[in-house]
């Protein structure tokens, strides 16, 4: 029997509204790797955003920028890059509105903008600082995510200029942009080819709009009791939230993990 794997969106997923792993999922991990299962992060961002999440949880693959860029064990198996003419073309648009771009390569992210009060707001709700400057940053690299930074009301410009792009909302400001069809669930595709894994073997949690590919495509979706509506629709069962050791509770439920792994945080919650 192949082993099972399981992917973990993070925000509102592996971290909390506080922007930390729980203990008790730093558990649930752990007793899942014990156990040999492979443990995957599957996430919007980019991978300089989340070392310390793999550190931490000492997770060495991942499905990053929403599927565009694929890693197994430290090894680079899908790159998806976006195409530079249509990243130039959006970058002239934003800057004759007043918006903002970044980009997202292999390694790092830069802005477009300085002090933008729209990225700013939007990366203090990921408890992050403001990132770095660089508006030609996608002229020397390949680039496989970008994130538009407008008004709600503006996003449908872009919409319709690019229908050869998926815009899809992270924060009330910020969109993350990439190809037409890519998704978590095209990365996590690429990554059980490699590993020729049966899908019936498979978990995910998620918690947010894009994760609403991957909890449909996989074999198991899990949705975090603090998820959007989409994604608890889109999901086989719903867990608690991220607080409330959503990730334990759903690994218990559908029989990855035994219930006493979960003894000592419901005695500490009576």
């Amino acid at each position: 029997m192949k082993k099972p794997i399981v992917f973990f969106d993070i925000d509102g997923t592996l971290l909390n509204e506080d922007k930390v792993i729980p203990d008790s999922t730093k558990k649930a991990v752990r007793l899942l790797q014990e156990k040999g299962v492979h443990t995957v992060i599957a996430t919007g961002r980019v991978p300089k955003m989340f070392y310390w999440i793999q550190k931490e949880l000492n997770i060495d693959s991942f499905v990053s920028m929403n599927g565009q860029y694929v890693v197994f064990d430290g090894q680079e198996i899908y790159a998806n890059p976006i195409n530079p003419e249509r990243l130039q073309s959006i970058s002239t648009l934003t800057a004759s509105k007043g918006h903002a771009l970044a980009y997202c390569s292999r390694n790092d992210f830069k802005v477009s903008e300085g002090n933008h009060p729209l990225i700013e707001t939007s990366f203090d709700s990921l408890m992050m600082p403001y990132p770095m400057i660089d508006e030609e940053f996608y002229q020397n690299r390949p680039i496989y995510q970008g994130h538009l930074y407008c008004n709600q009301g503006d996003k449908q410009l872009y919409v319709n200029r690019y229908p050869d792009f998926d815009f899809v909302k992270w924060h009330d400001y910020a969109y993350d942009f990439l190809p037409k069809g890519a998704s978590k669930a095209v990365g996590i595709r690429k990554l059980l080819e490699y590993l020729d894994i049966d899908n019936v073997h498979c978990y995910a949690f998620g918690d947010g709009l894009n994760d609403l590919e991957m909890l449909t495509m996989i074999g198991t979706g899990i949705a975090m009791g603090n998820g959007v509506p989409e994604a608890k629709a889109a999901a086989d069962l719903i867990t608690t939230s991220a607080s409330n050791h959503g990730i334990l509770k759903g690994l218990i439920q559908v029989g990855l993990l035994e219930k006493d792994a979960a003894m000592e945080y419901e005695s500490k919650a009576n």
